[in-house]
């Protein structure tokens, strides 16, 4: 890959030449890139008044707003390293992950709901005239490098979703981020004309590509409201009042557009991104359909390797999706269960390791040194995703589910992953979760929690059907429990299996 271009220098260069066009859309609120740095000039003034030492990691309450946008901006001038703990993460987690980074201070644009036991500084985000040439006052072209530090030292430190405990802190340098941002613009074709939506909230990965590319490439980042993101008639009119360019999101935001969509192609759409789970051969045969103009792509990645495979899907694709091929300067190993790296077609964990990610966990229970490892040398480590994969003779690889998702039900090993998207093809099926609870018998019982597109919709014993007529006898879930509430999700947009598995056994 080639040299990374400054983030903050490109949106300088964007305030100097084109200082009327839209940065930020959210709601009704339309922000120019002369604005945004206006409200980052003000934003850093109050930076300024806190007289925190140079390098100190601040925290910032990630409410999805253009001035908790500009915020961050001022923070990067001000080369403060930033913790972004979930907006909806409870106020004990939030303090947990404040004294795990050494990080007193939050900085907030919006008011947090709670803020517990640590320090909460709310920074004026106005756009002000006497502010508005503040960037001066820090180069704005600089990239943030510390003395002697190449890759520009730690610019954000993302959470992964903390499913299973504390979530873990993912520190990314300047470096980092400036080298996915140039992929991702030149890749997706991101430019000054472009409008990409941004559905995920700001503490997750995928707002490096939805946001931070598009501001540095001078486009358009459409913000969906957080209060307004399960509504999909909302977002399909987003989709068109904006002329939408790019939509990169996890295969829900797409459920809930197709569930309410008229029949009228989005047209403006040139890029189609999935990612963060697997997608339904349902709702994969639908896309062509509503997207008819666009490349529709297949995209994995881990918070802490960001983006590491891309594959195309084909209209007619069928069977298992692939993730594709590794990302220009990824490389990807197949890992057997004693360690041994495989060569050619083989099946075993995906070790990877890209120039987008992070150098190990800032985690004060030493879980970097189980999940970082050297191989094959190069100074950067290989993370151990946890993922199952199959690569073929041709080098792509398919995803086979989480090592955590694979149990034994009577001795025969079962892919939990594959049951949930059995289930996610009836027709009367809005989402779904499989999890496994200990048994004494079969030594795991396979539960399935359903919600279903109206009341009495699907009848548990046509699902069981659906399910018996697809699936070996050994993966029928024991259990069906339907409900039509909203399955609990992760701070990044996941279904929670870790919180649904509490609540089963809790009632068992």
């Amino acid at each position: 890959m080639g040299h990374p271009s400054s983030l903050l220098g490109r949106l300088a260069e964007h305030v100097r030449d084109r200082p009327d066009a839209t940065a930020l859309v959210f709601g009704e609120e339309r922000v120019s890139y002369a604005e945004l740095d206006a409200m980052a000039g003000t934003a850093l003034a109050g930076i300024d008044e806190l007289g925190l030492p140079d390098g100190t990691t601040v925290a910032v309450h990630a409410a999805k707003t253009p001035r908790t946008i500009a915020l961050l901006v001022a923070c990067l001038r001000a080369r403060l390293p930033i913790l972004l703990p979930s907006a909806e993460l409870g106020a004990d987690m939030v303090s947990t992950l404040l004294r795990n980074a050494d990080c007193g201070d939050m900085l907030a644009a919006e008011t947090p709901a709670q803020t517990a036991d640590h320090r909460v500084h709310k920074i004026d985000c106005a756009v002000s005239g006497a502010t508005a040439g503040r960037s001066g006052a820090r180069p704005a072209t600089s990239d943030g490098a510390a003395d002697g530090d190449s890759d520009g030292g730690v610019a954000l430190l993302l959470t992964t979703s903390g499913s299973t405990g504390v979530p873990k802190i993912v520190p990314l340098t300047v470096g980092a981020v400036d080298r996915f941002t140039d992929w991702a613009i030149a890749h997706f074709g991101i430019g000054q004309p472009t409008a990409v939506l941004n559905y995920a909230p700001l503490n997750f990965d995928l707002c490096l590509l939805d946001i931070w590319a598009t501001l540095k490439a001078g486009g358009t980042a459409v913000l969906v409201e957080t209060d307004r993101s399960t509504n999909g008639r909302h977002l399909g009119d987003l989709v068109r009042a904006n002329g939408i360019g790019v939509i990169q999101s996890v295969p829900m935001f797409f459920r809930l557009l197709n569930d309410s969509w008229d029949g009228e192609p989005y047209h403006s759409v040139g890029h189609v991104v999935l990612t963060g789970d697997k997608t339904s051969a349902k709702l994969l045969s639908e896309l062509p359909r509503m997207f008819p103009a666009a490349r529709i792509w297949n995209l994995y990645g881990c918070t802490e390797t960001n983006d590491s495979l891309l594959h195309e899907i084909a209209p007619s694709a069928g069977g298992d999706l692939p993730v594709g091929r590794p990302l220009p300067g990824v490389d990807a190993l197949v890992v057997d269960g004693d360690g041994n790296v495989l060569s050619g077609p083989a099946t075993g964990e995906l070790f990877v390791r890209t120039p987008f990610q992070t150098g190990g966990y800032l985690d004060p229970t030493g879980a970097t040194a189980n999940r970082f490892v050297h191989l094959e040398g190069g100074s950067r480590p290989y993370f151990r995703s946890g993922d199952l994969v199959r690569r073929d003779a041709d080098g792509v690889f398919t995803l086979l589910g989480r090592d955590d998702f694979q149990v034994k039900v009577r001795g025969f090993r079962v892919n939990l992953e594959e049951i949930e998207l059995i289930i996610l093809e009836h027709d009367d099926v809005v989402e779904a979760a499989v999890i496994g609870i200990p048994d004494d018998i079969a030594g795991v019982r396979i539960h399935a929690v359903v919600r279903g597109r109206a009341p009495g919709a699907p009848n548990g014993l046509v699902l069981r059907d659906h399910c018996r007529r697809r699936l070996p006898r050994v993966a029928i879930p024991a259990a069906i429990q339907i409900t039509q509430e909203p399955l609990p999700r992760t701070s990044t947009g996941k279904v929670d299996r870790q919180e649904i598995r509490r609540t089963v056994l809790n009632r068992s």
